[in-house]
């Protein structure tokens, strides 16, 4: 029986979450992992090491010798562009994190280049595949919560930056993504954010209309802690049931419009995959891998990264000039 030849894939960023890209590159039966690259040689050759892969400083040497077929960047959130269209002006396929970029002209330009090259060209919004999230959208898409009123997404914890919408655009851009994937386009924002701690609008408050004429808000924050219980929640409701989310992948509620009773799902004591919000990676992996494999489009394109962005954007206009703005 003829095996199928791994997908050798090559890693450029050696950082927190690049653990978790090289976790699963390292462990998974269809992936060749081959190579990381770093800025730093101390920290980029131990991380290799610890993985049994060869270490680069330099991202063209890395892609002249090991000619990947699949190229992942995890790379600090402001210096994602630089790096990505060096990727891309090499002609290699590519998954990138999240946010895309800070800038729409960037990207655009990345955008752009990627499609001129006909390139697969993904980015990791692996909230959409937390167990809780896949039977909401299940529960949606089934008509279980009938036409949807409104929507809430709130999530808090703590983080740095010198960008001052920093947790707009890298951090609730899982929000955009997620109320999106759930309910559909929106299509206009007003905005609400304070400069209080003196360090860039770290928290903000948006209201949201959607494309279906329902309503929805997004509470983000870097002012509160991923310690506390409960920091995450999504609520969406219909004239027909409600659904919630907490904590991503915690657990989820469908709930009939009149009914006392709830459908609740929870891991199990041995459902350790789908407990660990980091797993979440996993199984977008898998997915994204399969596409790959079969030269279809990605499950998660990087034109979701820019749609993202745009809503943040729109968010910043909204709080600017103190007007709703629409989103086209």
């Amino acid at each position: 029986m003829s095996k199928v030849k791994p997908i050798k894939v090559a890693l450029i960023g050696a950082g927190g979450w690049g653990l978790q890209h090289a976790r699963i590159f390292s462990a998974h039966p269809d992936i060749d992992f081959c190579a990381i690259v770093g800025r730093t040689e101390e920290k980029t050759k131990a991380r290799a090491e610890s993985f049994g892969v060869r270490y680069y400083l330099d991202i063209d040497q890395m892609l002249e010798k090991e000619q990947p077929d699949l190229v992942s960047l995890c790379l600090p959130n402001q210096g994602h562009f630089q790096a990505t269209l060096r990727v891309i002006e090499a002609g290699y396929p590519l998954l990138v994190e999240k946010p895309l970029v800070f800038d729409l002209h960037e990207a655009d330009t990345l955008l752009n280049e990627a499609a001129r090259r006909s390139l697969f060209f993904a980015i990791n919004f692996n909230h959409r595949y937390a167990q809780p999230v896949q039977l909401a959208k299940q529960a949606i898409e089934g008509g279980r919560l009938g036409e949807l009123n409104f929507a809430t997404w709130r999530f808090g914890g703590e983080g740095s930056s010198d960008h001052p919408h920093a947790n707009l655009i890298e951090t609730q851009c899982h929000g955009f993504d997620m109320l999106e994937f759930l309910c559909g386009p929106i299509d206009s924002i007003m905005a609400q954010m304070t400069n209080k701690t003196g360090a860039g609008y770290r928290s903000l408050v948006l209201a949201l209309h959607f494309a279906n004429d329902a309503v929805g808000s997004l509470v983000g924050s870097y002012d509160t802690s991923y310690s506390y219980p409960d920091t995450h929640r999504v609520e969406v409701n219909g004239d027909q049931g409600r659904i919630t989310i907490e904590d991503t992948v915690r657990r989820y509620t469908f709930q009939a419009v009149g009914s006392e009773t709830s459908e609740v799902w929870q891991a199990g004591y041995f459902n350790d995959l789908d407990r660990e919000f980091h797993r979440t990676f996993d199984q977008h992996m898998d997915r994204l891998l399969e596409a790959f494999r079969q030269g279809k489009e990605p499950p998660v394109q990087a034109a979701a990264g820019r749609r993202a962005l745009l809503l943040a954007r729109g968010a910043i206009q909204s709080f600017e000039t103190g007007k709703r703005v629409t989103i086209r």
